[in-house]
């Protein structure tokens, strides 16, 4: 058994057949995460002393990250007592992890390569979540995907996902050729730390591309129901896909009093808006402070990693940037 302090003076026990992140878990300390394999970096944390090991690669890591001493919470384990920098959550007890029975409630074609689907559940079901955060679904075979929650709330005894189309995905297949209204699957969730920490008084910056719009969506709609004085200063989303087609949602109705701004990466004669990538199109626009400025980036890994870089280099400081990347994966988002 190591122990692991963290810069915020908590600390924890860890065995050494357990990720760093799960032994935070266990022992009631949460720390930053999204997908669990490795890939994404929402977990990374800096080793400032002792020696860890590796549970599986460490696929999210560039080269110069890892010789700097960066690692990731969710595939290394302590080898002996540690010493890390990490975002530990403090102030927030994530709600309860479970499992649920459900139906598909509706499936709707929201464009050539996108599917919404509602979830519903047993009038006595109770679920707890952070708008932001995520399930993984479990459907026939036990085979489990990773899904954000569009919608922010349980009132209604549902869950809304919106789910991509992944080429030889056996999710995919599922969702797009066999699914049908009143199949049975399982959820297993909340997870992730995707959430926004700070309202009041900030500036608040989404960068999302794709379906990471789904987490966007649940977000703003919890937003929008906070009492005037708990509201942030501002709002501005930047949504960005390749073709006009990638941009499926209404989403000025969703945004309301709020600024939105819809990018393309490839435009034709009929677009007049933005043309480039999220993070470069906030760049060039924008007009707040850093100090007053939180940044939370979904939906491809590439585009996190760009912004990231971009975004620190002009001036963000690193505990004001959030992300939950979708990558590829046996635990796909």
């Amino acid at each position: 058994m190591a122990i692991v302090e963290l810069t915020s003076g908590r600390k924890f026990e860890a065995k050494n057949d357990e990720s760093l992140l799960d032994a935070a878990t266990r022992s009631g300390v949460s720390l930053s995460y999204s997908c669990k394999t490795g890939r994404c970096s929402s977990c990374k944390c800096k080793l400032l002393r002792g020696e860890t090991g590796l549970l599986q690669p460490e696929v999210g890591l560039t080269a110069e990250e890892q010789a700097d001493g960066w690692i990731l919470g969710c595939v290394r384990f302590a080898v002996n007592d540690i010493f890390i920098e990490a975002e530990d959550i403090c102030g927030f007890s994530l709600p309860e992890e479970k499992i649920l029975p459900c139906r598909i409630g509706d499936i709707v074609l929201l464009a050539p390569d996108v599917v919404r689907v509602l979830l519903r559940f047993p009038p006595s079901s109770t679920f707890n979540f952070f708008p932001g955060q995520y399930v993984n679904v479990i459907g026939p075979g036990g085979v489990r995907r990773s899904y954000s929650l569009a919608n922010s709330d349980f009132k209604n005894k549902s869950l809304e996902l919106h789910i991509r189309n992944v080429e030889g995905g056996v999710m995919s297949r599922y969702w797009f050729e066999k699914a049908k209204v009143n199949d049975l699957l399982r959820i297993c969730g909340p997870l992730g730390t995707f959430f926004v920490r700070k309202f009041k008084g900030m500036n608040l910056i989404f960068l999302a591309t794709g379906t990471g719009i789904a987490p966007v969506k649940s977000i703003l709609e919890s937003i929008h129901n906070l009492p005037q004085i708990d509201k942030p200063r501002s709002v501005h989303v930047f949504w960005g896909g390749r073709i006009l087609s990638d941009l499926y949602l209404d989403f000025l109705d969703v945004v309301k009093e709020y600024q939105y701004t819809p990018v393309l990466s490839r435009s034709d004669d009929y677009w007049e808006g933005e043309v480039g990538y999220v993070q470069n199109i906030f760049l060039k626009n924008k007009k707040t402070d850093w100090e007053n400025t939180v940044v939370y980036a979904c939906g491809s890994d590439r585009m996190i990693h760009d912004a990231k870089k971009a975004l620190e280099e002009s001036g963000l400081e690193a505990n004001n940037f959030h992300s939950d990347a979708f990558v590829s994966s046996n635990n796909t988002n």
